[in-house]
């Protein structure tokens, strides 16, 4: 298990390294909205440490898209990550794209077993 948690420190002492994939569909998405909503996003990544968002389109089913989030945050945020997925600004934020995504949305929390 030590090993385990060996692999999960990131660079920065103290610090853990996250990779989240959201995957949802959208038909007849229009990706310069989807831009600027994720650019409203920006506050609530960083209350995560986000370092580096993606937004990917699937180029043979265009209404199909994986958001990827790349942050970096300390041990002690990461283990409050359910609480802090509580907070009232981030679940408005979550309420608007659940009413732009009627098909559900996926989200996978990943770390980098390479790094």
């Amino acid at each position: 298990m030590s090993n385990d948690k060996n692999n999960d420190k990131s660079k920065n002492a103290g610090s853990v390294r996250r990779i989240v994939h959201i995957k949802f569909a959208f038909t007849g998405a229009d990706p310069a909205h989807l831009r600027t909503m994720l650019e409203a996003a920006t506050p609530y990544l960083k209350m995560f440490g986000g370092t580096s968002v993606v937004l990917l389109q699937n180029v043979d089913d265009p209404a199909r898209f994986i958001q990827v989030i790349e942050y970096e945050t300390s041990e002690a945020i990461e283990i409050n990550r359910q609480r802090l997925a509580s907070d009232a600004r981030l679940q408005t934020y979550l309420q608007a794209w659940r009413a732009m995504l009627p098909g559900g949305v996926e989200i996978d929390v990943y770390r980098d077993v390479a790094a």
